[in-house]
């Protein structure tokens, strides 16, 4: 019984050098020759690594931000409710 080949994932930035350039494509993922433009890619992939850093970190912000929303909300509420006052 032979097992069904393994399907591989195709990346976003392949189909993007496919539109580009299927040559380039065809000579990269099929005959798996390096980019010519090693440096470049390096760049690129240090700047997605380094957003996705300050993205991260900007959601971490934001939850805390709503955090201390509803905690403001709550102490609010309790003042209120709780007949705090002067």
């Amino acid at each position: 019984m032979s097992h069904p080949p393994k399907r591989r994932v195709v990346q976003a930035s392949e189909l993007s050098l496919f539109g580009f350039c299927p040559q380039a494509w065809w000579l990269g993922a099929v005959r798996g020759l390096p980019s010519a433009h090693r440096e470049a890619l390096a760049q690129g992939m240090a700047w997605h690594r380094e957003h996705a850093r300050g993205l991260r970190r900007a959601v971490r912000l934001q939850w805390a931000a709503w955090a201390l929303l509803a905690l403001g909300v709550v102490l609010l509420l309790a003042r209120v409710l709780l007949g705090g006052g002067g």
